[in-house]
């Protein structure tokens, strides 16, 4: 019976033991935490996005790092399949706006305990608060943790990358694939809210807005466009369209963001419609005719960027002056200056280097009978449950070639 070790009980490591398990492997299971899958009870926030409800292309269009290098571990567990996958016989499933994929309960808990009832199932032996410290490869692997030296035929290491280290993403698996031959990509910070410039975000603290268009430019190029829906923080903004963008971002030096507030109208439409409603408040104050056209607490911050005084009279606002408006609402600027950082990211960009991975099994070219699974790979991909889709399918995929080794 080949023995195998995975090393990380997050999404991708519990699928791996998983499904090395069911090939007949004995695996043993290390996580240095209290539990098992801990990130997975903050995703979605704590409902659990487990995937998208799209087919392989669907997947591979929204994966932002080396998609090709995902194509067989997407087709060896694709969303359809993760759904169907044994261990979630009992959580029904909900398909939301943008295909998003939720549990019907609206519980990561539920998840998660159908993962860990499934391993148990399995007979998969799991280590809890054991924490890994070496690996030494010789003819097999020695793994030394905490408490004791473990072996094994093989090891698959799903540890993570820096994302929320709260939750034991301490970039441990770095390291060790480092001293197995690896080279690590550059890593840093993606699906993350961004500090901006602008001193008036504060001002709009906590407000969403839906149905925006936001286009992500980098040195005066544009890398990302999309319409969703983002939200004001204390510091900068957040929401979905903001942490997507984020993923395109190389850095913030030489960056913008344009939210084009109304990107159902064009141009000339909305000037229109500006102009229709100066018609109807014209015996009024600029800045109470706005009412219609924005939310409440926008008004005071958009008056103050179009320059014109909020107490003059809506019929003596020129044709200049009701353009430069049109212009304001169309491209509001802003100038991101830097991320939120790891605590706050969602994912890290970067990792172990795929040119020295077999993208057929996951192995390493470098050092025989290791994989690797999840977000210790350089891969990541947008908001929309297409992440965790990731991490289970490179797990799956792991899982089972580990499994089919010659010993």
């Amino acid at each position: 019976m080949k023995r195998i070790i995975v090393i990380g009980g997050g999404p991708a490591g519990m699928m791996a033991a998983a499904s090395a398990a069911e090939n007949g492997a004995s695996v043993i299971l290390l996580e240095k935490n209290e539990k098992l899958g801990k990130k997975l009870y903050i995703t979605g926030k704590g409902r659990c996005n487990i995937t998208n409800n799209t087919d392989v292309a669907g997947l591979l269009a929204h994966t932002v790092t080396n998609p090709l290098f995902l194509n067989s571990a997407f087709y060896t567990l694709d969303s359809q399949a993760l759904m169907d996958f044994p261990a979630f016989a009992e959580v029904p499933f909900k398909t939301e706006r943008g295909g998003r994929v939720f549990p019907q309960s609206d519980k990561a808990d539920d998840i998660n305990r159908a993962l860990e009832s499934y391993l148990r199932k399995l007979g998969v032996k799991i280590l809890l608060n054991t924490t890994v410290q070496k690996i030494i490869k010789n003819n097999n692997f020695q793994v030394q943790t905490n408490t004791k030296t473990e072996e094994s035929d093989a090891v698959i290491i799903a540890t993570g990358g820096l994302s929320y280290p709260s939750t034991g993403s301490t970039g441990d698996g770095y390291s060790f694939a480092k001293k197995l031959g690896h080279t690590i990509t550059e890593t840093s910070p993606a699906l993350v809210p961004l500090i901006t410039a602008e001193p008036w975000v504060s001002d709009l603290e906590g407000l969403s807005l839906k149905n925006v268009r936001c286009t992500a430019k980098q040195n005066n190029k544009t890398i990302y466009e999309e319409t969703g829906e983002m939200l004001f923080t204390r510091k900068g903004v957040t929401g979905p369209l903001i942490l997507s963008a984020s993923a395109y971002l190389i850095s913030t030096k030489n960056s913008g963001l344009h939210i084009d507030l109304k990107p159902a109208l064009t141009t000339e439409q909305l000037d229109a419609r500006v102009l229709r409603d100066f018609e109807k408040f014209q015996n009024k104050n600029f800045a109470n005719s706005l009412d219609e056209l924005l939310p409440k607490r926008m008004i005071n911050i958009i008056i103050q960027l179009s320059e014109i005084s909020p107490y003059k009279k809506v019929n003596s606002i020129t044709k200049q002056e009701r353009t430069k408006l049109v212009a304001l609402l169309k491209n509001l600027h802003l100038t991101p200056t830097a991320t939120a950082g790891y605590p706050e990211a969602v994912i890290t960009k970067g990792g172990i280097n795929t040119r020295e991975v077999n993208p057929s099994t996951l192995m390493s070219k470098k050092t025989p009978n290791l994989f690797f699974a999840g977000e210790i790979l350089d891969v990541d991909a947008l908001t929309g449950g297409y992440n965790l889709q990731i991490a289970f399918s490179t797990g799956r995929l792991a899982g089972i070639s580990a499994s089919a080794i010659s010993t």
